[in-house]
């Protein structure tokens, strides 16, 4: 297996181990590293037989749910939370992710904030020390696609530019599960000094903006899977 890999399913299945120690409720979030913690999970909750309701981030996230026969839920049926399990495009030294490089991102954080509990899984290379140092994608925006102009231009007014996120096996825009379109928005501040909760605040004030994919004071921990096999983890500090 690639180190990489290696290293995803080290954080993925040591986060399982340590939080899931019997019946709870469960978000399942999107990502490469999720497909290992949710295998995990399944032979957890198969072999101790657990009643663990998984309410999923994406389609992806219900495919996999479904895949490994676990109890499938949504937030109707289960509107709190035990733990999250997600990835993130990356992590800075406070714990502010940038996350929706696949696209999922307002399910993404709409099912985050129905725990005290959101859990990241990520590898090594997704740990820096201020947003913008290995993510130079952008940070994604989900925008109703009338607004995306307008928005585009707000937001290169703040500095930076914001690309409309094209397809790669269709023509024209990517359009997300709920039928809007993606700004990256790469952003020319400096990373650093930035207070990014009133950036976030700022931006989904803009009429259109659905949500942003910064993530501020959400996660409660991160496993870092190294490049040694071992995996670092490291908590939230409260103010």
């Amino acid at each position: 297996m690639d180190p990489a890999e290696q290293a995803k399913k080290a954080a993925a299945c040591k986060a399982i181990d340590d939080n899931i120690k019997g019946d709870c409720t469960v978000g399942i979030g999107s990502g490469s590293t999720i497909v290992y913690a949710v295998e995990h999970l399944a032979k957890k909750v198969h072999k101790d037989s657990l009643t663990i309701p998984c309410v999923p981030t994406s389609i992806q996230a219900k495919q996999l749910i479904r895949q490994y026969k676990l109890l499938l839920s949504d937030l109707e049926e289960t509107p709190k939370l035990d733990f999250v399990f997600d990835g993130a495009d990356e992590v800075d030294s406070n714990l502010t992710l940038i996350k929706g490089g696949g696209g999922c991102l307002v399910q993404e954080k709409i099912v985050a904030s129905c725990t005290n509990n959101l859990i990241i899984l990520v590898d090594h290379r997704k740990d820096s020390v201020s947003l913008g140092t290995n993510w130079t994608k952008g940070i994604p925006i989900e925008v109703i696609p009338m607004a995306y102009l307008p928005i585009k231009n707000r937001l290169e007014a703040m500095g930076g530019t914001a690309d409309l996120r094209m397809a790669k096996s269709k023509a024209g825009p990517v359009v997300t599960d709920n039928g809007n379109f993606i700004l990256d928005w790469k952003f020319s501040l400096d990373a650093q000094d930035v207070d990014w909760n009133m950036v976030d605040r700022k931006i989904t004030c803009f009429p259109g903006v659905v949500d942003t994919g910064l993530f501020v004071k959400m996660a409660s921990k991160v496993y870092y899977g190294l490049a040694d096999g071992t995996v670092e983890l490291r908590n939230r500090k409260e103010c």
